[in-house]
């Protein structure tokens, strides 16, 4: 029997705007927003605060993740753009690569992710 990952709850699913972006990191960390959330057509989805193209972090300032239009998830450090539902980037110097993400579930109204991998290079 698969275990399953230990899991971090975030915030309430009503305290994200839709769409909307959130920082958050694990107790423990010792970076702030080392991750984010993005609610996107009524689901959550949770990614690394991290560009794979410049190594920086996404947003420039906190909870600023997002295109003017909430459409997209912008870096501002080159405007690289990905899409909130599989962090995927659709244009500028990321093109070909993603957002590492993390799973996520909401269970009567909270928003739960799971801890990252321990093989997972923490900190950026």
């Amino acid at each position: 029997m698969e275990s399953m990952p230990e899991r971090h709850p975030v915030c309430r699913f009503d305290e994200l705007p839709e769409p909307g972006a959130r920082g958050f990191s694990f107790p423990g960390a010792l970076i702030p927003d080392e991750w984010f959330l993005v609610r996107y057509a009524d689901k959550v989805y949770a990614y690394r605060n991290l560009c794979p193209h410049a190594g920086r972090f996404l947003n420039w300032k906190e909870d600023a993740f997002l295109t003017k239009d909430r459409s997209l998830i912008m870096c501002a450090g080159h405007g690289a753009l990905f899409n909130p539902v599989n962090g995927h980037c659709v244009a500028g110097a990321a093109l070909g690569r993603a957002l590492e993400g993390l799973e996520v579930s909401v269970e009567e109204g909270m928003v739960w992710v799971a801890l990252p991998p321990a093989d997972m290079p923490q900190g950026t």
